[in-house]
């Protein structure tokens, strides 16, 4: 691999035309926060607020504050989002975070994504280290105890299943959870973070991930069985990618040589299940059984899914030095900046095709915000430094 390739390629991306982006459009000057429902010209097109995204994209510019450079209109950013959400993110009764206010912030859905709580911890974790405020620190904290006391029912009263039928235990928390107890080590006593990490490892890597079929399931039996049923068979190849950069970033940590070679083996394997090989790309959802998706966006080609994909091989490369890292980087690569990446007015589309059009051209929106474009860019470019300070040029 020849790192010095990209670097500017992604340092320039994420300094001069995605963060410029939505610094430009994105702030309601008005009630605060942010709009993130943005066209491709980034002109707003929904007034609509979801915490989650609220909270990515204060966690976005409190990063870039602490990690690239100290700029106050970064800070300014992310501390006028934080502003809004301290107003108006949580319920009264259980400090839960909404999923979605008004552009006034009313509340519109209630309290039943643990997802919100997770990205709040993360924003104030960061701006806890950019400005030292033990009010960021404290809602940071609080929010983390209160998943933790929630993750084992995340939806509580909010939950559509009837009680007792077909119990499912879901990926995406524990997954989380591995990344979220790094981004707020410093604020936690070191054997709660040792017993979320190491919990964390066993259940991503011995549990979801099935060996004998090569995948990371979403959705198992609370007894660690496999559930033939649509959610029991869902495979989201990008999911379970994303979670091995974070097993990789554990595996450093933690100096577990083993750990990251097998993140890397099982994200191969993950890519090599995943891509399609007759258009290019990754596919959104699959069955593990080869039976039709219940998702009938199965097919399409999302931007997310590839940047963490970017990331994992990257880091693979870094920690290992594995050459099927660097071939699947290379092909990923090329794909998804000549896909996702828009030259005439700037940041990604999200959403493709099966053959790799755009079927919405929105920059932003219910899902997509400012959070995996700018981390991944982010995420890249020192990957790839680290990686060109590790190996000698032209090698």
């Amino acid at each position: 691999m020849q790192p010095e390739k990209y670097i500017d390629q992604y340092r320039h991306a994420l300094l001069n035309d995605v963060i410029p982006f939505w610094m430009k459009n994105s702030p309601d000057l008005e009630s605060g926060g942010f709009f993130t429902c943005l066209d491709r010209e980034g002109k707003v097109f929904d007034t609509d607020k979801f915490l989650w995204l609220q909270c990515r994209q204060v966690w976005c510019f409190a990063m870039l504050y602490n990690q690239v450079e100290p700029r106050r209109e970064w800070l300014n950013m992310a501390l006028t989002g934080a502003k809004f959400l301290q107003k108006h993110g949580r319920d009264d009764q259980s400090g839960n975070w909404y999923f979605s206010l008004d552009r006034y912030g009313n509340p519109l859905t209630q309290p039943h994504s643990i997802f919100s709580d997770c990205f709040a911890t993360m924003a104030f974790g960061q701006l806890y280290k950019a400005t030292g405020d033990e009010a960021f620190k404290t809602i940071a904290t609080d929010t983390f105890y209160n998943i933790l006391k929630r993750q084992d029912n995340p939806k509580g009263v909010y939950s559509k299943a009837v009680p007792g039928a077909r119990p499912l235990e879901s990926f995406a928390l524990p997954m989380i959870l591995c990344n979220l107890v790094l981004e707020i080590e410093s604020l936690l006593e070191p054997a709660l973070v040792n017993e979320v990490i190491g919990h964390g490892i066993d259940t991503v890597m011995n549990k979801f991930y099935r060996p004998e079929l090569g995948v990371i399931l979403e959705n198992i039996s609370p007894d660690g069985t496999f559930s033939d049923s649509f959610e029991g068979r869902l495979v989201n190849p990008g999911h379970g990618l994303e979670a091995m950069w974070f097993m990789m970033d554990l595996a450093e940590r933690n100096s577990d040589e083993q750990l990251a070679q097998r993140a890397v083996d099982i994200a191969i394997q993950l890519i090599e299940y995943g891509w399609d090989h007759e258009h290019g790309g990754i596919f959104y959802f699959l069955d593990v059984k080869g039976n039709p998706p219940q998702q009938l966006e199965w097919d399409q080609k999302l931007w997310w899914v590839h940047m963490e994909t970017l990331i994992t091989l990257l880091k693979g490369y870094l920690h290992t030095g594995d050459e099927r890292c660097a071939y699947w980087f290379e092909r990923v690569h090329a794909y998804t900046w000549s896909h996702f990446s828009d030259p005439a007015h700037g940041e990604w589309f999200g959403y493709l095709n099966r053959q790799g059009e755009p079927l919405l051209t929105l920059k932003g929106g219910k899902w997509k915000g400012c959070f995996h474009v700018p981390r991944g860019l982010y995420q890249c470019w020192k990957t790839l430094e680290a990686i060109q300070a590790k190996v000698p040029l032209n090698v």
